[in-house]
């Protein structure tokens, strides 16, 4: 399984392997030490829950899977070796440590238990059983941590293998995954949850740019903050579904996914800007926040489609630069290029475009940077082909790229010109006077 993996020079090699034995000699005796403990205050409570489905009880038991059960142990550890950098290792670490943390405190926070009994097991399997009962009582459930952490494993190998190996990889990963139930070591709520909590810490530790809350700072943007507010209020409103509809229903603790994403949303608004969404340049967003803020953008297309459906897509300003709202994939094939102001979509893939993104949090003014830098690309662009430039609805954001290129270009004296000569196309601009003056200055 080891093709693919690149050469690390010797001395780096060595730093990896210093860095990584001691983070190891770290996160083992704390998980071991959490997790028990939260078991042990488990087994204090009279009456701890349980969530599991009527139809749960028809899921076999195959004693052979504790193996891939417990396979993930041996790649928690080999993991931490089998990185290029020891800063790699120690955001790996991280993501280890984020799972463990947040998932000890909801097992303390909110304990349920595992109701089925397995049935007595010999030979290998039987004696991993053992080993496993002597640590492992029937508590700690959602979010599964064993689920948690084989995304963030599952991810940290899928990048270092290719071919043969990797299709290998994903197999065994399927089977841990399924494992977590054929052993009857957890019930189905808890690999959705477990599942949340992994691409979490997938999100906080990102592997090709910095956090999205490095650089956090409180905006003074008051516009922001109310937005950020009603973000928060949202996800508010989906937790409290959850901790309500749970007692009903184990379905319920899927309300956390929603509840999530709004908070993700309202963290971008409160300060940490658009990399909330891990959108890159070229338009490609990370795994875990396409997952993650999956219930957003789905509410995102339903605002755009209800905005927008009596529109028509894109209109042309000129010179084969339209302005438009957010494509669909097959939309695309009449452009060339894409430039793409927005943050909450992820590009839609299509051969021999180039999409070029500049991420922006919707509702908000763009600033002079942005502006220009869009209005560039935009020169860039427009002599290779037909040019869209687009945000969630075409109405602002891309509205002041377009704008600021009309007047760049000579086709407009100045901001409120080019804007006029948008409404009289009939696109409907939603810009505010004083967004003229940024978009004045961003031309210059």
């Amino acid at each position: 399984m080891g093709e693919g993996i690149a050469s690390v020079p010797v001395g780096t090699r060595s730093a990896v392997m210093r860095t990584a034995a001691l983070w190891l000699l770290f996160l083992a005796p704390f998980f071991y030490l959490t997790y028990g403990v939260a078991n042990w205050l488990a087994s204090l409570r009279a009456d701890v829950p349980n969530l599991a489905f009527g139809w749960e009880k028809h899921i076999p038991f195959f004693a052979w899977t504790i193996i891939p059960y417990w396979s993930i142990n041996a790649f928690y550890a080999l993991s931490l070796f089998v990185n290029d950098t020891p800063q790699d290792v120690g955001r790996l670490a991280r993501r280890y440590l984020t799972a463990q943390i947040v998932a000890v405190i909801c097992f303390i926070a909110f304990p349920l238990q595992a109701i089925f009994v397995r049935p007595a097991t010999d030979g290998l399997p039987g004696f991993m059983f053992d080993v496993l009962g002597g640590f492992d009582k029937p508590f700690n459930q959602a979010p599964s941590l064993h689920i948690a952490l084989l995304v963030i494993i599952w991810d940290h190998w899928r990048h270092r293998l290719k071919g043969f190996p990797r299709g290998i990889w994903h197999v065994w990963c399927l089977l841990i995954g399924l494992s977590v139930l054929t052993t009857w070591q957890h019930h189905v709520i808890d690999i959705p949850t477990g599942a949340l909590l992994g691409l979490f810490a997938l999100w906080l530790f990102p592997a090709d740019r910095a956090s999205p809350l490095v650089a956090f700072r409180l905006t003074k943007n008051r516009k922001a903050l109310r937005l950020a507010v009603v973000y928060a209020i949202g996800a508010t409103i989906f937790l409290l579904i959850a901790a309500v509809s749970v007692h009903n229903n184990g379905a319920g603790l899927l309300w956390l996914w929603p509840s999530l994403a709004l908070a993700l949303v309202a963290i971008g608004y409160a300060g940490a800007g658009p990399k909330v969404f891990q959108k890159q340049g070229d338009g490609v967003t990370s795994l875990a926040s396409r997952f993650l803020l999956w219930p957003y953008r789905l509410g995102a297309r339903v605002n755009r489609w209800w905005w927008t459906h009596k529109l028509p897509a894109a209109v042309e300003i000129g010179d084969g630069v339209f302005l438009g709202r957010a494509p669909n994939r097959s939309e695309l094939a009449a452009y060339a290029s894409v430039v793409d102001m927005t943050a909450e979509f992820p590009t839609p893939r299509a051969a021999d475009l180039h999409w070029r993104a500049i991420p922006s949090l919707d509702l908000l003014p763009l600033t002079v940077s942005s502006i220009r830098d869009g209005a560039l690309a935009v020169e860039e662009a427009h002599g290779s082909g037909l040019v869209l430039v687009c945000c969630a609805l075409g109405f602002q954001r891309s509205a002041a790229v377009v704008a600021c290129w009309l007047v760049r270009s000579g086709h407009a004296a100045n901001a409120a010109v080019a804007v006029e000569q948008l409404k009289a196309l009939g696109r409907p601009v939603h810009l505010k006077p004083e967004v003229y003056a940024a978009i004045d200055e961003a031309a210059r």
